[in-house]
């Protein structure tokens, strides 16, 4: 045993380690960057939002789980695409009852993530047929023709289409025109406006017949709910509004969809100082809009433009000039910075294959966020303190080996929670700051395995130093398996899990790897260290090794250097 002793040099493990320390810390204070954990939803508060899915106009049967968890890595990389750190999206449920749980931390308004997560993306570019005035006709009302949509825009305005002039004189009630302003002598029947019933949206049919053009022409796009936004069949023909019910479509069925385009980018045009989306489509697509565009171009307006929808909404009608080879497109509109990003992000990553509605918005105040993490640091700090003065006033001075090696695994487990927030995006939530305090008892608890071991070899008549050495090979084993089985617990629960749970998990798992790493290179050697020194040989009644306190009825009397040699 005294050649395993004499191998061992503990100074080679401790200056590494303590090196290895500094060098961590560095990275995570280095100047200009973050030097606090990215924080979790439930403490830097945030938004959580709970999607209904539904299947997709077009779609047949219920809702699979292929469907879901393709909703749920689209939806996630939408997300990501904000630069928020360590959203969760995740599915509860299965099938037609099934909800998909998106939470994200910080202050991303509610607003622009239900648009952005809830929206289909159901991308088509469509030939227009006829553009209209927005608002709804009464069918009732007397006709000089078929009930067809006009090839041009037209706003209403008080002048009889006849093209006669106003007359006071005519009968109010046969007039179709309403009135230009409120008049004290208007007929007290109701207007035809209010009378006229909606079509059920989205407005589509297989041909462009007389029964489409009337749904079409009693369809009023100054109804916001009309322009919300719904997933349309782009097979068939569809009769729609524009963003802002500026104006109303009638729409050939779709020439190329959004499953061909490859890439969008949101851009700011230099000369307008506008924000748009390019769009950039594959071998196909690119086809298809050069055919397109050489077919329709030199036909007369609106019939020489094509329509961008998206979840059945014009976003913007270009006209083209001439044939477009190259396979890009732009989409225009009065976009913000936001918007335009948000319309590229969901472009980008592909529409959903279902349809979610919003079931439910939960917001998390950084006020509230600040008060669970003050109860969470606070919890951890008074258990750090009480595991301190139980170790101190148990062991005495070997006692302040635990402490310090405690305190060298909280400054390793804050480097790495600030370290993997920045490149991993690794977010520290309330469940891993339990979990982090529970593992202060886990780290404790190798300790304790230690210096008992250390304390059972002094019993047995063995020097300090030699206990340090032959205590630790008894421990080690006890501390692996400890160790592995907390760990082991750890990575079954983040891989089962979902939500915060895996918050707990990842950090219980990290401050195990961390707690065997200071046992192995910082407890073992300053404890290897301390058994060569005067004050613990001597079993000092403060040491912690003392013999009467280990209850050595006769421990035997420290003789000088001249009685040793003359034995």
């Amino acid at each position: 045993m005294a050649s395993t002793v004499s191998k061992y040099r503990p100074w080679r493990v401790l200056v590494p380690m303590l090196l290895g320390v500094v060098l961590l810390a560095g990275w995570a204070f280095w100047p200009g960057q973050s030097n606090t954990p990215q924080l979790g939803l439930d403490l830097q508060g945030g938004t959580q939002v709970t999607l209904l899915p539904t299947v997709s106009p077009g779609s047949e049967g219920s809702i699979t789980d292929d469907q879901l968890d393709q909703a749920v890595s689209i939806i996630r990389q939408r997300v990501n695409g904000l630069g928020v750190a360590e959203s969760e999206v995740a599915v509860q449920g299965s099938g037609d009852n099934a909800a998909i749980i998106v939470s994200v931390p910080g202050s991303v308004p509610q607003d622009r993530l239900v648009e952005l997560v809830g929206r289909t993306a159901q991308l088509a570019f469509r030939a227009v047929e006829a553009i209209t005035n927005p608002e709804g006709v009464d069918p009732n009302a007397p006709q000089t023709e078929e009930p067809q949509v006009s090839a041009t825009p037209t706003e209403p305005e008080p002048t009889p289409t006849d093209g006669s002039s106003p007359s006071p004189t005519e009968e109010p009630a046969a007039s179709a025109t309403p009135a230009d302003e409120p008049s004290a002598s208007a007929s007290p029947s109701p207007s035809a406006s209010p009378t006229v019933e909606q079509p059920e949206i989205p407005v589509q049919a297989a041909e462009n017949d007389l029964n489409f053009q009337d749904r079409a022409i009693r369809l009023d796009c100054t109804y916001p709910e009309n322009r919300s936004g719904n997933p349309d069949d782009q097979q068939l023909w569809l009769a729609t509004c524009d963003r802002d019910g500026f104006a109303k479509y009638i729409l050939q069925p779709a020439f190329i969809l959004g499953t061909q385009v490859t890439d969008a980018q949101a851009q700011l045009d230099p000369q307008t100082n506008q924000w748009s989306v390019s769009l950039t489509f594959d071998g196909e697509g690119a086809a298809k809009l050069a055919t397109i565009s050489a077919d329709i171009y030199d036909n007369a307006p609106p019939q020489n433009q094509f329509a961008i929808v998206l979840d059945g909404v014009v976003y913007s009608a270009p006209s083209f000039l001439e044939p477009i080879a190259g396979g890009q497109a732009q989409i225009t509109g009065d976009f913000t910075i936001d918007e335009s990003t948000d319309l590229a992000n969901v472009l980008k990553f592909g529409s959903l294959p279902i349809s979610l509605e919003v079931g439910q918005i939960t917001s998390i105040t950084p006020t509230v966020g600040e008060d669970y993490l003050r109860a969470g640091l606070l919890a951890g700090a008074i258990g750090l303190i009480l595991v301190a003065l139980y170790l101190m006033a148990y062991y005495r001075a070997l006692g302040l080996v635990a402490v310090f090696s405690l305190v060298i695994a909280g400054v390793i487990t804050y480097c790495l929670f600030v370290l993997f927030g920045r490149t991993l995006g690794f977010t520290l939530t309330l469940a891993g700051v339990t979990g982090a305090i529970v593992a202060i008892g886990i780290t404790a608890d190798s300790f304790i395995v230690y210096f008992e071991r250390l304390r059972d070899e002094v019993r047995d008549g063995k020097t300090l130093r030699v206990a340090a050495e032959t205590g630790w090979i008894r421990a080690r084993r006890t501390l692996l398996a400890a160790d592995f089985v907390s760990l082991l617990g750890a990575v079954v629960l983040y891989v089962l899990s979902i939500g915060s749970v895996r918050g707990f998990a990842f950090a219980l798992g990290l401050t195990t790897i961390i707690d065997v790493i200071v046992a192995f290179t910082f407890t073992r050697p300053i404890v290897a260290i301390l058994a060569t020194t005067k004050f613990f040989q001597s079993g000092h009644p403060l040491s912690g090794v003392d013999p009467r306190r280990l209850g050595i009825p006769d421990p035997p009397a420290p003789r000088s250097a001249a009685t040793a040699g003359r034995k």
